[in-house]
């Protein structure tokens, strides 16, 4: 038996479709009980490791497994949109590089009000300037290889009722981006209750389906993911061209892979399925550590090898460092010391500092003005990449001193109560940093004032922010599991994540760029933030339609 919520017991006197379904024709036989697709999915999640760590209440020491949040089924997507987004990936790994290489181009857009309004993102650029920015152009930091393990997230978005739904960005995240490991185990589950209870909940798949496509074409059901062959072989390859170019005879028997973690990391087992299928395909050892004890363990030395004992670091992979909470003793304590040796070595990072600046937000809205992505892509052949991209922007708006009047109009839109078409975003990752409704509109009036001539003046307190156009993809129905147990039913919706990984040479020479994989979210319609460590989402996968 497994552990169900008290708020859904009752739910158990119903069958699956019938709980979820709005045809009346549906017949009881059709049908199959939640509790035997909750038990299925559960034993299946705890076979393949769709798990994460949890800390004891009684005892924050001591930790235990449980199943990862998840959706029970798969929820469906259009095909035609996944294709998409897996096409322009590339473009958005090589979109990456070029901004971060581009010290101009940061300075002047994060170098202003944001680094004024952030500490956390004005410490990033004065790194970033340390290491890279003038001086000897042979330093071990800019002779290093970059690699680029990208998830750029996705919402499907409908410009007016009855229209077909477009992909839209709603971030690129250039750092920690998670849940490759668990996504590429939880399509597995999906394939196996789908294909197992295939007739049972056809129907409530067929629903969802109409609700996402007008298609009528047969759905191919749940793709293949390939998170974990693709992002350890681009790991790898970092990894041997370290060895090729600084182990004498390409020797690799004292060479490690450094993952840089938080203290107390609970999303282990996502991280622990890199690490071991690093090992399982390419005899590749990695050491887990972090920040903090890095510091005292790791010494740089003048060639700017990183030694940790009698080991060499060849490529450091961070899954921590990417929130102010990451270096609690400040500016000048041990985590920021850490993160500089790391990165003025000859070590291939993930991500360089470079690559993590262009994944804030401020560059995500500057990068959607006209004109912007042709300075990164300003040849005719690469004309193509530049549209894919920007019909992949949705609005997005600077809330500091470069605001334009297209900007403050959508600033005066949320103080004439029009804020529900907006969300308010600060420099952050990780969920449950933005501004929604009308916490949105409190933070604006706050923030404001009017000018003689009737203006609206914004706060410079608003300035490491960005006002983005909300998104509304189709509501579907889902049950939601967490900790093993039925989290509730209802309608949801689903946000997809599109991996890309890229290995780049000191000169700008692209080594490796391809696609490599997706993650599916999902979350009840009545819940605004996002995210699945921070406790807001759960795991699911794409039924193609």
């Amino acid at each position: 038996a497994i552990p169900i919520l008290t708020n859904t017991i009752l739910l158990l006197n119903y069958q699956v479709i019938a709980a979820l379904s709005t045809s009346k024709s549906t017949k009881m036989s059709d049908m199959v009980p939640l509790e035997v697709l909750a038990a299925h999915a559960n034993s299946y999640a705890s076979a393949n490791g769709i798990q994460v760590e949890r800390k004891r209440s009684d005892d924050p020491s001591n930790t235990y497994f449980e199943c990862a949040p998840m959706s029970l089924l798969p929820n469906a997507y259009p095909k035609e949109a996944l294709a998409n987004a897996q096409a322009v990936a590339t473009a958005f790994n090589e979109l990456v590089d070029r901004v971060s290489r581009d010290a101009e181009f940061l300075e002047r857009t994060l170098g202003g009000g944001v680094a004024e309004m952030d500490p956390f993102t004005a410490q990033l650029l004065k790194l970033y300037r340390q290491v890279y920015v003038g001086g000897d152009k042979d330093t071990p930091a800019k002779l290093a290889d970059r690699l680029g393990i990208h998830r750029s997230d996705y919402m499907l978005h409908s410009a007016a009722e009855g229209e077909p739904y477009q992909l839209k960005q709603v971030e690129l995240n250039t750092i920690a981006a998670s849940f490759a490991g668990l996504s590429s185990r939880i399509f597995s589950l999906h394939r196996y209750l789908t294909s197992r209870f295939g007739d049972e909940v056809g129907e409530f798949l067929e629903i969802n389906r109409k609700l996402v496509t007008t298609s009528t074409d047969p759905a191919p059901g749940v793709p293949e993911n390939p998170t974990l062959e693709r992002i350890p072989r681009a790991i790898s390859l970092a990894y041997d061209r370290y060895v090729q170019k600084f182990e004498a005879g390409g020797d690799a028997s004292d060479v490690i892979v450094l993952f840089v973690v938080q203290e107390g990391e609970t999303n282990t087992v996502d991280q622990r399925m890199l690490e071991f299928r690093l090992f399982e395909d390419h005899n590749i050892p990695v050491v887990r550590m972090s920040l903090k004890k890095a510091y005292c363990a790791i010494t740089l030395d003048g060639d700017g090898s990183l030694k940790l004992g009698d080991k060499e670091i060849a490529v450091i992979y961070y899954r921590a460092g990417y929130a102010p909470t990451d270096y609690p003793d400040g500016d000048d304590g041990v985590e920021w010391k850490a993160r500089l040796k790391l990165e003025c070595s000859r070590a291939a990072k993930c991500p360089s500092l470079g690559y993590h600046l262009a994944g804030t937000k401020k560059v995500q809205q500057d990068l959607a003005r006209p004109g912007v992505l042709e300075r990164f892509f300003p040849g005719s052949d690469e004309r193509r990449k530049v549209e894919a991209m920007r019909s992949c922007f949705a609005g997005l708006y600077s809330m500091g001193e470069d605001a334009t009047a297209e900007d403050l109009h959508a600033a005066q839109e949320v103080l004439n109560g029009q804020h529900a078409k907006y969300v308010l975003k600060p420099q952050r990752e990780g969920g449950g940093y933005n501004f929604y409704g009308d916490s949105l509109a409190e933070k604006l009036r706050e923030h404001t004032s009017t000018e003689e001539d009737g203006s609206l003046k914004l706060g410079k307190q608003l300035a490491e922010y960005i006002l983005m156009q909300r998104l509304f993809p189709p509501q579907q129905k889902a049950i939601l599991l967490r900790g093993g147990r039925v989290e509730g039913t209802g309608d949801s919706i689903s946000e997809l994540g599109c991996y890309g990984t890229l290995v780049v040479d000191a000169q700008g020479k692209v080594v490796l760029n391809e696609y490599a994989g997706f993650l599916l979210r999902t979350k009840f319609s009545n819940v605004d933030e996002g995210g699945v460590a921070s406790g807001f989402a759960t795991l699911s996968s794409p039924y193609l339609c």
